[in-house]
């Protein structure tokens, strides 16, 4: 089938201002916390700038548009990403029919604000094959965010194909426009800890117990229930309610898992949020030794602020809500962690 480039661009005012909304362009692994669609960015090349990526990201899904509708305060609902490509394109295409994989290109142009970038397997009819990000100063604290992206459509593609191209770039300079909305206090609303654990067994019963979160209930006390989903080997759509939450009430909430069994690795985002939290990324991480393994869990946290009074209390101010909101995190965590220790070590025990 015979096809064209499709080219959209278009512009945004921006209440931020310049320097930091390049900034969140250009640190494209920080993109989980700040895009609601974007699920994973692994950095594989970078000399300072040009970069290659490998970007994960959650496709259209009316699931997700319905339950934003029905969350006044909910992150913006998951629709294209921000940056690289989008769509079908990618190797596997869209994985699991929500999650969408692809390599790309970028090269970084800090002297002019821009960023250009280039998907390298864009060989799904209507997919990005290239664009630039462009940011203009409109004063102290203001700037103009540009996105022109190309794609190629059948010559034969109907209006709404197109159409959908430009909703697309709507779509992605709505997102980055929100998330550099909060830049007067970003150090205040963004969190990232550790827990970590030694076990004195192999990484491999460790690893196996925290990818089979379908069978945690019953075995974290904190999760009550688990949905998995697993279309294609590796990524899990999970849905969980959880009593974690201070108060032993229930909390539900999605989750999209990146499964890399041989790098001893699992990489999370949760895709519906509830209460404090707006965004929240993190990785089950192995580092094994000659005697055992130590696992880590690392948290990448952004605070939702206009909840804190309602759920903490009127007067309650982000220290507090942050100190609040990683105990919690922390406490979920820790659980699950001992008790992959006590699988771990009690199975080995057994087989002594």
């Amino acid at each position: 089938m015979s096809s064209r480039v499709h080219a959209c661009e278009h512009t945004v005012g921006v209440a931020a201002p310049a320097g930091v909304v390049y900034g969140m362009l250009a640190d494209a692994v920080r993109w989980p916390v700040f895009l609601p669609s974007v699920v994973h960015v692994e950095r594989l090349d970078f000399d300072g700038v040009q970069e290659r990526l490998r970007m994960w990201e959650l496709a259209d899904d009316a699931d997700a548009d319905a339950d934003a509708a029905d969350d006044a305060d909910a992150p913006a609902p998951a629709a294209a990403g921000a940056g690289a490509g989008a769509g079908a394109g990618g190797v596997g295409g869209v994985l699991g029919g929500r999650v969408g994989s692809w390599y790309a290109r970028r090269v970084l142009h800090p002297d002019v604000r821009a960023v250009v970038f280039e998907q390298e397997d864009a060989v799904w009819p209507g997919s990005v094959t290239s664009g630039v990000w462009s940011v203009r100063p409109a004063g102290e604290a203001e700037c103009v965010l540009g996105l022109r992206q190309e794609c190629g459509l059948p010559v034969a593609a109907a209006d709404g194909a197109r159409r959908e191209a430009e909703a697309d770039v709507h779509r992605r300079l709505a997102q980055v426009r929100r998330a550099a909305g909060w830049w007067e206090r970003l150090d205040e609303l963004l969190l990232s800890f550790e827990d970590r654990v030694r076990i004195e067994g192999p990484a491999e019963l460790v690893y196996d117990f925290l990818y089979r979160i379908g069978e945690w209930p019953g075995r974290v006390p904190h999760v009550e229930r688990a949905g998995v989903r697993e279309d294609v080997p590796g990524i899990q759509v999970v849905s969980l309610d959880s009593c974690a939450a201070p108060g032993g009430r229930t909390v539900s909430t999605r989750v999209v898992r990146l499964c890399f069994p041989h790098a001893g690795r699992i990489v999370y985002k949760e895709t519906l949020t509830s209460g404090l939290v707006a965004a929240h990324s993190g990785e089950w991480s192995l580092l094994p030794d000659a005697s055992g393994v130590t696992v880590v869990a690392a948290h990448q946290v952004m605070l939702r602020q206009e909840a804190v009074g309602r759920v903490l209390g009127a007067g309650t101010g982000l220290l507090e809500a942050r100190d609040h909101v990683r105990a919690w995190l922390s406490r979920a965590s820790t659980e699950t962690l001992g008790l992959a220790k006590w699988h771990a070590e009690s199975t080995v025990r057994r087989l002594r």
